[in-house]
């Protein structure tokens, strides 16, 4: 879609999350598939490279849903780069301290979201009118722009994750059924925000039950949406939604909020299932969800070990999510056509 003054602000919008959720699960799943399992044999030097290296795609994540972005508004190369760079700044994931420069996580994806509004607004008013000079100033004005105005915004945006997160600690204080219902309901609702589930979880030091609470509803929102859209998504995408990341379909819920009832009716069986079950994680794993196996294995390692815990653990993250998904589906879109598959449709091309 090419951007013009008269493009409406939906689409505008859309464009925007669509870029930026495509970014997020293409840099994800490097790490989700390759790096867990390169990090079960952490001892083989080669695998061990390569599950460092996965974990170094991550950072560039910032960059990569910058220029989808720029890509989606029929932008050329370097304006696309240009988003992309200031992008790079805004997310607040690159940063200098004390002398040293340190790379890592994602950043903070609201302030990405913004910086990279402003980015492509910034490009398309410039448009043409530096001529042969685009090459050469483009990408500089739109780092010293939007990029700036990015960096120093980002401190005053992140207190919109901390507030979350500080209403997130409430929850954790109430008895262990109410709590998990809630937890899980909460982590899928945010899965599918700009905000990051793995922000909140370590930043409140969420962990126990309310952990293993919200790793499995991560996962039940995950095969739900799996579900949901599987006539229209193929193979690949519906199974990126649980193995990488349910933040694909950031768009789709944003533009349609009823569709997270059905799911999170999932995300709240299921966390009352994980109370009663004693499942447990860290405040590293609570974020994750299915994800490189990550909620997985921290709730098996806080279990005895044992044929009767890895059954438990198959039963809560799979067997009963993916009953509850189909007929999530069933109701809601075969019977009661709440919604339809087209609503869950990923563009990817």
């Amino acid at each position: 879609m090419k951007y013009s003054k008269s493009t409406p602000v939906k689409d505008f919008t859309m464009n925007v999350l669509n870029g930026v959720s495509t970014g997020i699960v293409a840099m994800l799943l490097p790490s989700a598939i390759i790096g867990s399992f390169a990090s079960l044999f952490v001892n083989v030097p080669f695998l061990k490279s390569l599950y460092e290296m996965t974990n170094y795609v991550m950072i560039l994540m910032p960059v990569v849903a910058g220029y989808i972005v720029g890509t989606l508004f029929d932008f050329n190369h370097v304006q696309s780069a240009s988003v992309a760079l200031a992008a790079a700044i805004g997310a607040g994931n690159w940063q200098f301290k004390n002398g040293t420069f340190i790379a890592k996580g994602v950043g903070d994806v609201i302030n990405l979201i913004i910086v990279i509004t402003l980015a492509v607004l910034f490009v398309a008013a410039i448009g043409k009118k530096l001529g042969s000079f685009t090459v050469l100033l483009l990408p500089s004005l739109t780092v010293l722009i939007p990029g700036v105005i990015g960096y120093y915004i980002l401190p005053y945006v992140h207190y919109i994750t901390t507030w979350i997160g500080d209403l997130v600690n409430l929850v954790t204080k109430l008895q262990p059924i109410p709590m998990g219902i809630l937890i899980a309901v909460l982590f899928a609702i945010i899965m599918v925000t700009p905000i990051s589930t793995v922000g909140i979880a370590t930043a409140i030091g969420i962990n126990g039950i309310g952990s293993g609470a919200a790793g499995i509803g991560i996962t039940s929102l995950g095969f739900a949406l799996c579900f949901y859209g599987w006539s229209v998504n193929g193979i690949g995408t519906s199974l990126a939604h649980f193995l990488g990341s349910a933040k694909i379909q950031m768009a789709n819920m944003m533009s349609k909020p009823k569709l997270l009832i059905p799911p999170c009716i999932n995300a709240a069986i299921m966390g009352g299932i994980a109370a009663i079950f004693q499942i447990k994680g860290t405040p590293i794993s609570g974020g994750f969800g299915l994800s490189g196996g990550v909620s997985f294995l921290a709730a098996y390692k806080e279990m005895t070990p044992g044929v009767i815990s890895l059954l438990t653990l198959i039963l809560v993250f799979f067997i009963l999510p993916i009953i509850l998904a189909y007929l999530s589906k069933l109701i809601f879109i075969n019977l009661l056509h709440f919604m339809k598959p087209e609503d869950f449709a990923i563009e990817v091309d």
